[in-house]
């Protein structure tokens, strides 16, 4: 990645948002998922500064953000990264996981240019299972980060290892946290009940994205769990003006760890289509 640079951004309620950019061109603002910081999309920054001066937002509860708050939502949320939007003279976004579902409801009330999810944390018909939270919970008030991170690793299954008995969770739990992002990864556990319980809240029949307006590009891989890729398609079917692109190869962390490139080559690829679109 070329020169990056920090700033931050107030949101309405006066929360402050850290933002990481870099790159030269159109405005593209990036919002992570669950558990992860802005820097954790150098690699997909890398491959699309050349095009696009990209704004990589750290959610609150993560560095130089502001916590969640008691009032934390989805909404709230969405608000963060529409002043980060207003503030960089951005019209394209791109969402990962949680990031994606804050980007789909921030496209409820404010169009873009262009939109791009990959598997965002939307859940249809209780598809998106809740139930290993309170057992989350409880691990983490009794600072057992690791029981915690196998519980969240196993209820989610977005780690593509399959139906693997506990104790292996657990093992990868143990080096996920002892690892060099380990400290950064216990310290942003905290958000994840709040997260989860909005997802839950936010459970439909999918329908109320069908007003989504803004072109949108919905992406996802073949080893990843089916809940994701269901939700996908059912939001190909309701929104207006889609495309709907499944990688075979990829999985959920294609994004920020496994295949930055090729998602980045799939959102420079969009945009440009579209572009070409309005242009005439």
């Amino acid at each position: 990645m070329g020169t990056a640079t920090s700033s931050t951004v107030r949101s309405a309620d006066g929360t402050p948002i850290g933002v990481l950019s870099a790159g030269r061109g159109p405005g593209l603002v990036v919002v992570p998922g669950n558990n992860r910081r802005a820097h954790h999309y150098d690699g997909l920054v890398r491959a699309l500064e050349d095009e696009y001066t990209v704004h990589v937002v750290d959610r609150r509860g993560r560095g130089a953000s502001g916590p969640q708050g008691p009032h934390y939502s989805i909404e709230a949320e969405a608000s963060d990264v529409f002043a980060v939007m207003r503030e960089t003279g951005s019209d394209l976004i791109f969402g990962h996981s949680h990031g994606g579902l804050v980007a789909l409801h921030l496209a409820l009330w404010r169009p873009v240019d262009a939109l791009v999810v990959y598997e965002p944390a939307v859940s249809i018909g209780g598809s998106f299972d809740v139930e290993w939270l309170p057992a989350f919970q409880r691990h983490l008030a009794l600072g057992q980060h690791g029981a915690a991170m196998a519980t969240f690793l196993k209820g989610t299954r977005l780690v593509p290892i399959g139906d693997a008995p506990y104790f292996v969770y657990r093992a990868l739990a143990h080096l996920l946290l002892r690892g060099a992002d380990g400290a950064e990864t216990r310290a942003m556990m905290p958000t994840t009940p709040a997260e989860i319980a909005e997802i839950a809240r936010l459970d439909s029949d999918g329908r109320r994205y069908a007003s989504i307006q803004s072109p949108t590009l919905l992406l996802g891989g073949g080893r990843t769990p089916d809940y994701l890729t269901t939700a996908l398609r059912r939001l190909d079917q309701l929104l207006p003006d889609s495309e709907c692109h499944l990688h075979p190869d990829l999985d959920h962390n294609a994004p920020d760890l496994s295949a930055p490139a090729a998602v980045a080559a799939e959102i420079s690829g969009f945009v440009t289509r579209r572009a070409a679109v309005v242009a005439g």
